[in-house]
């Protein structure tokens, strides 16, 4: 790595995890509460116990533990996992494998991204370093 930029991996580190954590936690928001023009058939929230409704829960509830980067890499592989499911599902089931033929390029991208969260972890600036540095939160 180039040792001049190497002083900013942490900070890049901890706004790529913010960041899709964020994003993440909006579609959560719309599944889950009906933000930002809603999942369900009239634009409100999905029906909570429907695929869609659990699917809201973790990525309203994972999307926060993210962007806090607290217990970032079980949630995270759990997310990559619904992101992957989500992929064959929904969008391979409706358009064919390839995601420029079936809308499924954001849950490409989250799958991966989730999927490399749950192996590097949170990064040095994280509810996670904190806590196994032993210091409170």
């Amino acid at each position: 790595m180039n040792q001049a930029l190497a002083k900013f991996q942490p900070i890049a580190h901890a706004a790529f995890r913010i960041a899709f954590g964020f994003l993440f936690w909006s579609h959560g928001a719309q599944k889950l509460l009906g933000w930002f023009g809603g999942a369900g058939p009239d634009g409100g929230p999905a029906e909570l116990m429907s695929r869609f409704g659990v699917a809201g829960i973790l990525e309203f509830f994972g999307g926060i533990a993210i962007m806090l980067g607290l217990f970032t890499q079980p949630i995270a592989f759990i997310l990559a996992g619904e992101m992957a499911v989500a992929y064959f599902w929904a969008h391979v089931g409706g358009g064919g494998l390839w995601p420029w033929s079936n809308n499924g390029e954001r849950a490409a991208m989250y799958s991966f991204a989730f999927l490399y969260l749950s192996t590097v972890g949170a990064g040095s600036v994280s509810v996670d370093a904190r806590l196994a540095a032993g210091k409170q939160v």
